[in-house]
């Protein structure tokens, strides 16, 4: 999708401070970090959402996870790291190009969610 800013970014038309690339997939810090090390890792592949994802993805979606620990260490994020994707307005998703987060630092994360009274 021309217009997607995750496509322009993984195009080399937005500069990003990169973490990783290969044929099929970018990696970059975030802009706006919620954690000390907080990057993405995107398909080349324009598919707006999980929602949007077919059979025909399994194989790139999986690279995408297997190469998210390596990501992840070569960030420092020895003792572990949260992976976050969030899908559809529901679940939070701002930028319409499925992408996967990686967070971490020297502290824990935290809890997953904010628990609300019963």
């Amino acid at each position: 999708m021309s217009d997607c800013i995750f496509c322009k970014i993984a195009r080399g038309e937005i500069p990003s401070k990169k973490v990783y690339e290969d044929e099929e997939i970018f990696a970059f810090h975030d802009i706006n970090p919620a954690a000390p090390v907080h990057f993405m890792i995107v398909p080349k592949l324009h598919i707006a959402s999980l929602m949007e994802a077919d059979p025909s993805h399994q194989m790139l979606l999986g690279r995408i996870l297997v190469i998210a620990g390596e990501l992840a260490r070569s960030q420092g994020l020895n003792e572990g790291f949260r992976t976050i994707i969030n899908t559809g307005r529901i679940g939070g998703q701002e930028v319409y190009h499925l992408h996967v987060h990686i967070l971490g630092g020297p502290e824990p994360v935290g809890p997953m969610l904010q628990r609300k009274a019963p």
